[in-house]
């Protein structure tokens, strides 16, 4: 679904917009759609394999398995070893790639960091690496469909907001979309870690500003305030964001912001499945 929609919706008495690139596909949407955008419109005839690493209820590594499935590609993931529960629990995103045909392979944790630095050194000219997030440079051409599309709809704001993993999204929507100001917030690490993220893609222009939570929630830990978030922009919406991302990036515009912003949806909500049985089973942290 190209060019996606806009929803106007009301949070607490307040305006919104939302960018529903939720709605591209189940599996392949959001932010991880644009940032494989390239390989989405690459011939099936130009690779054999694509190689991606990281965690095992990872949205890009579900849109990964997605895309080289439609492409008739191999599919190879490296993370490190599972638990107990994660091999007997085998839910959520892992299982649907593994569904798609993803070849799962376990690296020991003590040769982990050297095994990943050296994947580049194994690929040859039918073989796409792909690192962890999707944070590489080809994203930037997915990034410039999505602000063409925004450029295109002219929604009735002058910002943006997307959180961050990698800030591969936000970095490529600011440079984009120099007339709009865009905010994101580090949902990995903090402030410093997403900065440095982005600066290995490129120079952070001056309308981009970083939200830095107050406190720092683990990611993908249980978060009552979260949990709670999330139901609220439901109820409110009609919209389902993921749990993993949105509730931070919505708790920053909510209480950091006032102008009238368009929320771009990353996507995500098939990783819900997973995270909701987390909840469920009353393992949530409150503040």
């Amino acid at each position: 679904m190209l060019p996606t929609p806009i929803s106007a919706v009301t949070i607490d008495g307040r305006a919104f917009f939302v960018k529903r690139d939720d709605l591209i596909d189940p599996y392949l949407s959001g932010n991880k759609y644009r940032k494989l955008y390239t390989l989405v419109h690459t011939p099936k005839e130009r690779f054999d394999t694509v190689i991606s690493y990281g965690g095992t209820q990872s949205n890009a590594m579900l849109s990964i398995a997605k895309l080289c499935f439609d492409k008739g590609w191999r599919f190879l993931y490296y993370t490190k070893p599972l638990s107990q529960r994660q091999k007997e629990e085998v839910s959520g995103n892992f299982r649907y790639a593994l569904e798609f045909g993803m070849e799962h392979k376990e690296v020991p944790h003590a040769i982990y960091k050297e095994f990943i630095a050296s994947l580049t050194a194994q690929t040859d000219d039918r073989t796409f690496l792909l690192h962890q997030g999707g944070a590489v440079k080809e994203a930037k051409a997915g990034i410039a469909a999505l602000a063409k599309e925004i450029q295109k709809q002219n929604p009735p704001v002058k910002a943006l907001a997307t959180p961050s993993g990698t800030g591969t999204t936000a970095l490529f929507l600011a440079l984009a979309l120099p007339q709009y100001r865009v905010y994101t917030t580090p949902c990995v690490g903090d402030g410093a870690y997403l900065t440095k993220q982005m600066e290995a893609l490129g120079e952070i222009p001056k309308n981009l500003v970083v939200l830095e939570p107050p406190k720092k929630h683990p990611f993908g830990k249980p978060n009552l305030e979260f949990y709670k978030l999330y139901v609220k922009l439901l109820e409110q919406t009609g919209i389902e964001f993921d749990l993993l991302y949105a509730p931070s990036m919505w708790k920053m515009v909510l209480e950091k912001t006032t102008e009238k912003i368009l929320y771009i949806h990353s996507g995500g909500v098939i990783g819900n499945e997973s995270m909701l049985k987390r909840y469920q089973k009353g393992s949530i942290k409150g503040d």
